[in-house]
């Protein structure tokens, strides 16, 4: 059967879709012996020869889904041209080829996801799907109410605004606010991905990221997972990732229409009621 070459990459567990595009367009990719650079070109995997940097794309076996709390000092991605540690170095024993899902700054901190399951990945970092991603960003300064309206609303960060985004000023006894040398701590909610956005987002209001660490991916999140250390995902824990991005279900949808329908019986009997007494 004919399916395009990105879906085949990544379903094989070598790259997202998005990263097997950009393998595609880089001309790393080809069927039986040619080069592939168009963007919706189809192959067989059962009998054609499909190839990524000269190595077989071979069917994957099982999915894998691991958890990391990424310290600072390490690139989100499998290899970097500067010769930096990458968080796959974190993975000590992990034999399948699986990669980071979305991005966590080399200074950043906090749990990232990885996996080989394509449709997962390109599932969590389209902004269509509106997975959550919490960070607590150490700002400095204390941002005021109109700062922080400003965040909640969305602003413009390299020419495009921000969707908005819930924002927490997080103060009280047994928080992670420090007022040391004049910062705080915000708790920030997003569902894009946009490369440094967080930390953009507090210099467009004057208030610069410290620190960042990110403590929740849709509804993963792992207070005991040591800085440095990785676990696999429990199937509840797949389950519950899978389903943070779906639609409402039908049954919801059925029950909306049935409510606008009685709504509506309700308001055609009034009208014609109306009618009625006019006529008399």
């Amino acid at each position: 059967m004919q399916v395009r070459l990105q879906k085949i990459i990544s379903a094989a567990g070598i790259a997202s879709r998005r990263a097997a595009e950009r393998l595609i367009e880089e001309g790393r990719v080809s069927v039986n012996g040619a080069t592939v650079t168009q963007l919706g070109t189809k192959a067989d995997p059962d009998s054609d020869d499909i190839r990524v940097d000269e190595r077989r794309v071979k069917r994957r076996e099982r999915h894998r889904y691991f958890l990391l709390n990424k310290p600072r000092g390490y690139v989100t991605t499998r290899s970097d041209p500067e010769q930096r540690p990458t968080v796959l170095d974190l993975l000590k024993g992990v034999r399948e080829y699986v990669y980071p899902v979305g991005r966590l700054d080399f200074d950043s901190e906090g749990l990232l996801i990885l996996t080989n399951d394509g449709d997962l990945a390109a599932t969590l970092t389209h902004p269509r799907h509106e997975v959550e991603r919490v960070y607590e960003a150490q700002v400095l300064g204390v941002p005021d109410e109109h700062d922080l309206d400003r965040l909640r609303r969305g602003l413009v960060i390299d020419g495009r605004r921000t969707s908005p985004a819930q924002i927490d000023l997080v103060t009280g006894r047994g928080t992670v606010t420090s007022r040391k040398d004049d910062t705080s701590v915000l708790r920030v909610t997003i569902h894009e991905g946009r490369t440094r956005q967080v930390r953009k987002m507090g210099d467009a209001i004057g208030h610069p990221v410290r620190t960042l660490k990110r403590v929740r991916i849709g509804p993963i999140a792992d207070k005991n997972l040591r800085l440095g250390t990785y676990r696999e995902l429990t199937p509840e824990e797949v389950r519950r990732l899978k389903n943070a991005s779906r639609r409402p279900d039908a049954g919801s949808r059925e029950e909306s229409g049935s409510r606008r329908e009685s709504g509506s019986r309700r308001e055609s009997k009034s009208r014609g009621e109306y009618r009625s007494r006019k006529s008399r």
